[in-house]
């Protein structure tokens, strides 16, 4: 009985995704007034009497027609289109559901100044007080990433915490005006949607440390949480205490996330601002190692000199403090980019040690552990990620990709569509979704949103080697390897995702020389997943039996094999 109704319940969304129920309603009425008029036609105009009896007939031959006309096409602004299946819902991706007690999200301040520009203020006031409860270990806590979602947000406070799986809700608002501050916070227990605490603070500037403190330790006040020593040190820690300064450093963060070349220099700026004011500082310098690894990272600036730069940083970075998390999360990532990568895996592992709810930490090391095929120690990685910032896209595409690592081809669609829903303008969202299609043989989805890049992006890297796929799918050999310029090889060349990428390409065009080159590339970059490569990877099916293909295997088993989680 229970699941006839599922079934049912299935059917019933179904054809109110694809719009049946409206066209029927529309339907019927259009129908009912063409009847009504027929006979009106018929009488005032001396009509045949088989003339309302001839619409009748034609209205419900047409019924069953419109009915599956849109079942199978959407109508709408883009014009007509093929509607999608809604992708199998996978059980990888799921969060578990069973609300913690102790868990909450600080939704960002609302900025009332006069002056809007006044806005990073509120931001970074946002940011600390999540980093402050971050601390805590026995309170979950959502990150930034995903609570910098709901700015601006009309959503009510029940499907807040109901979309991040949190009870409790810390909402507020920041006057910035001159010296002047005025800041009101409220605690919402959105099972009953109480309020559990309510607070009013006016200051000056130089009194935000404290503010930003006490508003931290009456929320673990209200919500019972007893701090151990540890914790109760991190809260009273302040790594800058010059007010200017940390205003260069609010600014600067603001720009870091925008993921753009002028963000970056902007935040440059504020960040040498900083530093001018109060000299050397663990925070400022990270932050500005964030900058030169964002450069490196979004492929913005590929020059080496910037590798140089973030190494002097981190030495500078751990004198100053010795115990910083984000020093580590930096020496990590530097280590990775020198494919040192058992000293990137333990300084990952240190700085979430550190700070347990560092989201940067807990995907880099969960996506290491996945190209080196230790799947199962990056599962639990990526739950408590999903815990702490589960509005972030590229989060919801790691269990997919861990079921890719794992051969579960079949798996791996849903949760890529799942990213690509969230952040539909995002290119490596489309690009990952593509690929989720490619590996499934949906090759008609995929080349669509290729087109969709083609459109958008024509020069990125992302659609070349998008488009290097289309054309090998085709078998349109001269244009795929037309794609493939010195350029595009060169950038390609300086990362494991893409040089795993581009392997799997040649593979389907049949070029075993090229494939192999590049397996040996993404080798060297740190992708030693072992059955991946000798088993999983249907496309390399090829070239398994070539003598120089099983020699770079024994050399991967070994790694892999002593490969320490």
């Amino acid at each position: 009985m229970a699941d006839n109704q599922n079934k049912l319940s299935r059917f019933w969304h179904e054809l109110k995704r694809r719009k049946v129920v409206g066209v029927i309603i529309v339907y019927a009425t259009v129908a009912f007034i063409l009847m009504q008029l027929a006979q009106l036609f018929e009488s005032s105009l001396n009509l045949p009497p088989w003339f309302d009896t001839v619409i009748t007939i034609a209205l419900i031959i047409g019924f069953p027609i419109a009915i599956i006309f849109s079942w199978i096409f959407d109508v709408s602004s883009k014009g007509i289109t093929k509607t999608e299946d809604e992708p199998e819902k996978d059980s990888t991706s799921k969060i578990d559901k069973t609300v913690p007690e102790k868990s909450i999200i600080v939704l960002p301040f609302e900025n009332i100044s006069s002056d809007p520009e006044q806005e990073y203020f509120s931001d970074g006031l946002t940011e600390e007080i999540i980093t402050d409860l971050s601390y805590i270990n026995d309170l979950l806590v959502i990150s930034r990433s995903s609570a910098m979602t709901f700015k601006g947000t009309k959503q009510t406070i029940k499907e807040i915490a109901g979309k991040v799986n949190v009870r409790y809700v810390l909402e507020g608002s920041v006057r910035k005006s001159g010296n002047d501050l005025r800041i009101v916070a409220q605690l919402i227990d959105s099972s009953n949607d109480s309020h559990t605490w309510a607070e009013k603070y006016s200051g000056k500037l130089d009194d935000i440390f404290d503010i930003q403190e006490k508003v931290s330790r009456e929320i673990a006040d209200a919500l019972k949480v007893k701090l151990n020593p540890e914790e109760d040190k991190e809260l009273a820690k302040h790594s800058i205490q010059n007010i200017q300064a940390y205003e260069s450093f609010l600014k600067a963060r603001s720009e870091i996330w925008r993921f753009s070349e002028e963000g970056l220099e902007r935040a440059l700026n504020h960040l040498d601002n900083g530093i001018n004011l109060i000299g050397d500082n663990e925070l400022l310098l990270a932050a500005k190692g964030m900058v030169y690894w964002q450069y490196l990272n979004a492929g913005i600036n590929t020059d080496k000199k910037l590798l140089q730069e973030i190494h002097k940083i981190i030495q500078k970075v751990f004198a100053l403090n010795p115990d910083f998390a984000q020093g580590y999360f930096l020496r990590g990532v530097y280590n990775y980019m020198l494919q040192n990568f058992h000293a990137a895996v333990k300084d990952l592992k240190i700085a979430i040690r550190l700070d347990s709810n560092h989201p940067d930490s807990l995907l880099e090391l969960a996506r290491i552990y996945n190209s080196a095929g230790k799947t199962d120690a990056a599962k639990h990685l990526v739950k408590h990620l999903l815990d702490i910032d589960p509005l972030n896209p590229i989060n919801h595409q790691l269990p997919g990709f861990i079921d890719f690592m794992d051969g579960k081809f079949d798996k791996i669609v849903e949760p890529h569509y799942k990213m690509y829903q969230l952040d539909p303008t995002n290119p490596f969202a489309c690009f990952s979704y593509a690929l989720s299609l490619f590996w499934n043989k949906r090759l008609d989805e995929a080349y669509k949103i290729i087109e969709i890049l083609q459109n958008e992006n024509p020069e990125s890297l992302i659609t070349k080697i998008g488009l290097f796929w289309k054309y090998a799918f085709e078998g349109k050999k001269t244009e795929a390897l037309k794609v493939m310029t010195q350029d595009v090889l060169e950038k390609a060349r300086s990362s494991e995702i893409w040089a795993r990428v581009v392997f799997n390409g040649y593979a389907i065009l049949g070029e075993k020389e090229r494939t192999i080159d590049w397996i040996e590339i993404a080798v060297n970059h740190g992708f030693i997943n072992y059955p991946f490569l000798n088993e999983y990877d249907y496309l390399i099916d090829n070239i398994r039996g070539e003598e120089r293909f099983k020699k770079l295997m024994k050399r991967v088993k070994k790694e892999w094999e002593n490969f320490e989680v």
